[in-house]
């Protein structure tokens, strides 16, 4: 099994960063690893055992389910269902801090997975670095962050 962690800090307050983050539907609208998010079956995007419908820039499409949800712990998790691309098992946790001496937010993204071993170089970098880090790069422009 393979282990990726990322972590980053932002310049916002935990609330600001988790009002974001904690919408389970609307990661395409920072990430531009994403074109389109739906949630099937008409559930609540913070219904635990709600499944994206995630459709990638050139229209290839996986599925992934909300695991977990909690505000208080301002952290959630999710499982990868189908996928066009070799990953197996896949689970992520996304987890915010505050960093209370500066109102900033500490936040860590980490995910597990499976691959076959000829991929497994390209898996990790994919997930750690063209999804993880990205995503931290595309949020501060989201919200505006800089830098």
């Amino acid at each position: 099994m393979v282990k990726i962690i990322r972590s980053t800090i932002l310049p916002a307050s935990i609330e600001d960063v988790w009002d974001v983050l904690r919408d389970f539907n609307g990661q395409d609208r920072w990430h531009p690893a994403l074109a389109a998010s739906e949630i099937e079956r008409g559930r609540d995007a913070a219904q635990v055992g709600s499944v994206r419908k995630l459709t990638l820039p050139d229209g290839s499409e996986l599925r992934e389910q909300l695991l977990t949800l909690s505000d208080v712990d301002t952290a959630y998790a999710y499982c990868l269902l189908d996928t066009p691309i070799p990953l197996f098992n896949y689970v992520s946790h996304v987890r915010l801090l505050p960093v209370s001496d500066m109102d900033h937010t500490f936040w860590q993204w980490e995910g597990r997975f499976d691959t076959t071993l000829d991929q497994q170089e390209a898996m990790s970098h994919m997930i750690g670095t063209d999804i993880y880090e990205t995503g931290f790069g595309a949020i501060r422009a989201y919200m505006g962050l800089g830098g």
